[in-house]
This record gives C-alpha cells, sequence and structure tokens, in this order.
C-alpha cells in the first residue's frame, strides 16, 4: 500500500510535466519520420519500385537525335524514362540537374557518353538503369560487327529465360508495408529496435530529474525520514516511470503493426524491454546520487546515453563471425532477433539471460547508491 501511494504520487507528477507529455508526442513524430524515412529511401534505390510507383516517368533523361529510333533509345523507353531528344548536346548539359537527370550523348565515332546528375535523390538507380541499357547497346554493337543477327543476339543477351513457381504457398505471408528487402532491413535492423528503446532512455531521464528535483526542492530529506525501506522508495518512484515506458513500447508496436510492419513475439520483446528499462532506470538513480543539480545530473546522464546508444547499436551493424557469440547477448540483436521472426527458440531466449543480470545488477547498486546517500544525510 505504501509503494502504491508513492508511486501515486510519483505518476501524478510526471503526469503533470508538460514536457513530458511533448516528449511522447515527439517520439510519435519519430517514429511516423523513421516510418517514412524507411519508406522513400527504400522507393528510391529500388528500380522496380520506382517503375511501380510511377516515379521513373516523371525522371527527364536528355538524348541525342542521333540515338533516336535505335535499340539504346527503345530501351530507355522500357525502362519508362521520359526522352527528351536534343540536336545540341551543349544545350541539353545546360539543364543537366534543373529538368535532366542525366544526358546520353553519342559522338562521330559510335562512342556513347553518359553524364549524370549526381545531386539527384535518385542518382544511384537512374545511374544503373541508364548503364545497364548503355552496355547492352555496346553489347550489341560489337555482336553485330562480329556478323551475329538479332536472334543469336537475343540468345546471347538473354541466355535463360526464368520462370517463378509458387510450391506450397499456403497465402499465410505476413504482409508488410512495402516489398523492399532494404526496407525489410533497415526497419527490423535498427529503427524497430531504436524506437522500442526510446521511452527507456527518456525513463533514465525522468527518474534523474525526479531524484535530483526532490533535492532541489528541499523535499529529498523529508522522504529519507519516512518510515520506508529503501528498496520500498526505489520501487515506489521507478514503477511509474517503468510503467509508462513500457505502455509507450506497447503503443509503438501497436502502431507499426497498424502501418504493415509486423512486430512478433511481443510479450517477450516486453519482458526483455523491461528490464532494460530497469538497468537504464538503475544506471539515472546512480548519477543522480553523484550530482548536486539538475544541470550536472542532465550533462551526466545525457553522455551516460550516448555512451549506451554505442554499445547498444554498433553491433547491429557489425558482421564479424569472430565476435558473432558476445554480440548475440545484446539487447538489440535480441529485440531484432525477437522481433522479427514468429518462432523464438531456447537457445535466444538463453541468450537474454546476461541482459536479465545486468540490469538486475545496475538496479541493486542504484538502490546500494541510496542506502549510502540516506545513511549520510540521516
Amino acid at each position: 500500500m505504501k509503494i502504491l501511494t508513492l508511486a501515486r504520487k510519483e505518476a501524478q507528477d510526471i503526469l503533470a510535466n508538460k514536457i513530458y507529455i511533448l516528449v511522447i508526442f515527439v517520439q510519435l513524430f519519430i517514429v511516423l519520420g523513421a516510418f517514412g524515412l524507411a519508406i522513400v529511401s527504400s522507393i528510391a534505390t529500388d528500380p522496380a519500385l520506382l517503375d511501380t510507383y510511377g516515379i521513373t516517368s516523371t525522371l527527364n533523361v536528355g538524348i541525342s537525335e542521333n540515338l533516336n529510333g535505335t535499340e539504346l533509345a527503345q530501351d530507355l523507353e522500357a525502362q519508362k524514362f521520359n526522352l527528351i531528344y536534343y540536336k545540341n548536346t551543349d544545350k541539353a548539359l545546360k539543364s543537366l540537374g534543373s529538368g535532366l537527370v542525366a544526358v546520353v550523348s553519342i559522338s562521330p565515332d559510335g562512342e556513347v557518353t553518359v553524364q549524370t546528375d549526381n545531386s539527384n535523390v535518385f542518382y544511384p538507380v537512374v545511374s544503373q538503369k541508364i548503364d545497364n541499357a548503355v552496355n547492352k547497346y555496346k553489347l550489341t554493337k560489337k555482336l553485330e560487327a562480329a556478323g551475329l543477327n538479332q536472334s543469336e543476339i537475343q540468345i546471347i543477351q538473354n541466355p535463360v529465360t526464368l520462370t517463378e513457381i509458387n510450391i506450397n504457398d499456403n497465402n499465410k505471408k505476413a504482409p508488410i508495408a512495402l516489398d523492399s528487402s532494404y526496407f525489410v532491413e533497415v526497419m527490423y535492423g535498427f529503427i524497430i529496435p531504436f524506437v522500442l528503446l526510446l521511452p527507456f532512455f527518456m525513463a533514465s531521464n525522468i527518474v534523474t530529474d525526479s531524484v535530483v528535483g526532490e533535492r532541489e526542492r528541499k523535499t529529498f530529506e523529508v522522504l529519507l525520514m519516512t518510515p520506508l525501506s529503501s528498496y520500498t522508495v526505489m520501487i515506489g518512484k521507478i514503477l511509474p516511470i517503468l510503467f509508462f515506458s513500457i505502455l509507450q513500447s506497447m503503443a509503438w508496436i501497436l502502431l507499426l503493426n497498424l502501418l504493415k510492419v509486423p512486430i512478433y513475439n511481443p510479450l517477450i520483446l516486453i519482458l526483455i524491454l523491461s528490464f532494460v528499462g530497469l538497468g537504464f532506470i538503475g544506471v539515472g538513480i546512480i548519477i543522480s546520487m553523484l550530482v548536486d543539480s539538475t544541470k550536472e545530473a542532465n550533462s551526466a546522464i545525457t553522455l551516460a546515453l550516448v555512451f549506451a546508444t554505442f554499445i547498444l547499436f554498433v553491433p547491429l551493424f557489425i558482421k564479424a563471425p569472430l565476435f558473432e557469440g558476445i554480440l548475440n547477448f545484446i539487447p538489440t540483436v535480441l529485440i531484432v532477433k525477437i522481433a522479427s521472426t514468429p518462432i523464438v527458440n531456447s537457445e535466444l531466449l538463453l541468450s537474454s539471460i546476461p541482459t536479465f543480470l545486468l540490469s538486475t545488477g545496475i538496479f541493486l547498486l542504484a538502490v546500494r547508491y541510496f542506502r549510502h546517500e540516506r545513511a549520510i544525510r540521516l
């Protein structure tokens, strides 16, 4: 009952803080912004998606009139570029970067040259599509010079025709917002762990402000003199913070599912996130015991979060078999694996034990520091 009373008081303080409410809305914009950025970047780097969404047809490519009717021009049209023919190549080059994304020209000796606007957001795809067309055109000319006819050239350029046949297709595939391997990699490999951990980053900041704020308001000593154990005081303080953080993570999981980014095993994820959050809160408590002002606390917790971000997220971009055994214990790596697969094996669950132990150890250390501070002040 005493814990609930203290927790209720802390919860009221948190909800009365307008900055905290604003931070929740900021997190919402971050989630939606990250999702939108993943969509845009995936489309911008995928030729098939550019064609599917009709973006390629809005890209203007300047081309020499000498190439009109050639296989190169036909191939560029087949790739859905909007071709603009020029008699004067210099005139076309003046429009490069403003009205044109690329200029394709041919010299009197038959040499094809391509100049592309590398500042355009679609430059990688545009360059790839045009290079493929130019290389195909050059190969055709070489084969024609060697005396091959069109049917023989077609066989060389397209040696195999593959037909996709679905086997045991039970139509139980999870719907995904964008059918792109890059989109899946970005969302599950970085954005999802970042979004789910974001509330717990904020939790460490809130608990630090809470404890240091008690000191600055001269109410910390009153709290210490209450007939409550150190564990009771700590649990009463962190319970609402941890609860609100878990609630936010659950909301982001639901939102991502609504955006057609399925998050698997949400209960296991919440369990792991709860312990990670406990660790972050423990760090916040330790820092609040070591500093004397809110300004110092904010600086210290910022440095701690920068270090934690490095430890948690750098492993997501490391592919080193030598360190694979260690990296598998990193919480973000666990979140990626658990969130992206419907089936969790026992080995993956065992890999989460170090996270539970470390987070619990940090929290117990925080309680010890709190006891020490309490003994000094009383």
